[in-house]
């Protein structure tokens, strides 16, 4: 299982340098799980910057992967992830559900680098 987190969504539905790699990963609906958080922070991006047509597909495809709600019990694994890691909120939540999931987390941002379960995929 994997896991995307917002930035390859962001990257993949805008067309971005990592699109193509991102792509990979995004076309196995089945095999991806997605923080409801997810769902949320690319939808609103999408609507601000493309319009509600746009985010509606863009949330139409997350929700072809496996949508996990955030729990009391993830909740406090995230709150204890981000005080060790050092993780903002979003990512501690999103790095929680890929750990409790047992998922490689894809992402390319750089607030991950070095920890374990984690492909980045970097920007050349």
């Amino acid at each position: 299982m994997k896991t995307v987190d917002s930035c390859g969504w962001i990257e993949f539905f805008t067309g971005g340098p990592l699109a193509g790699e991102y792509e990979r990963y995004i076309t196995m609906p089945d095999s991806l799980i997605t923080p409801t958080l997810v769902l949320f922070e690319v939808y609103r991006l999408i609507k601000r910057e493309r319009g509600e047509e746009d985010a509606l597909i863009a949330a139409a495809q997350i929700a072809q992967t496996a949508l996990v709600p955030l729990s009391e019990s993830l909740a406090l694994s995230a709150a204890d992830i981000g005080l060790e890691r050092g993780l903002a909120m979003a990512d501690s939540v999103v790095y929680a559900t890929a750990l409790s999931h047992q998922a490689e987390l894809v992402t390319s941002g750089t607030d991950f680098e070095g920890l374990p379960g984690v492909r980045l995929l970097e920007r050349v």
